[in-house]
């Protein structure tokens, strides 16, 4: 499998949970959040962004408003709606429980060592009429 392959395809499960991260910290619009996303490498192409925030609008996780901008037309700015908030913090709590199950079972802590032999006792068959 193409190493560029495996990190896109974790980046797309994830993006959601990033640009809800972004939000969480101060209202934005989408170039800044593309901007920041690129800079972490979680984004390659921007129009990915856009059906994202829309779907996140849709779902009642985001709201915008309309601000004028000194450099040009005004900026759509999205915001975390209560919904959002919650949804960040079952994000939250879901990557830090699979973050911690991957390092147990990077480090082995999952293997389970059975100390017992196979039990070669019959089993007693469970007749219900039998009294």
């Amino acid at each position: 499998m193409n190493d560029d392959n495996v990190k896109v395809q974790m980046r797309k499960g994830i993006l959601e949970y990033c640009i809800l991260a972004i939000l969480s910290r101060e209202d934005s619009y989408a170039p800044k959040i593309i901007a920041e996303l690129k800079q972490a490498e979680m984004i390659v192409v921007e129009g990915t962004l856009y059906p994202i925030l829309t779907r996140q609008k849709n779902a009642g996780l985001l709201t915008y408003r309309w601000e004028e901008s000194p450099q040009g037309p005004p900026r759509k700015y999205y915001m975390l709606t209560e919904a959002g908030r919650k949804q960040l913090a079952l994000l939250d709590d879901a990557w830090n429980e699979m973050v911690e199950q991957i390092r147990l079972i990077r480090h082995g802590h999952t293997v389970i060592e059975s100390t017992e032999e196979p039990s070669t006792r019959p089993i007693p068959e469970l007749n219900p009429t039998q009294e």
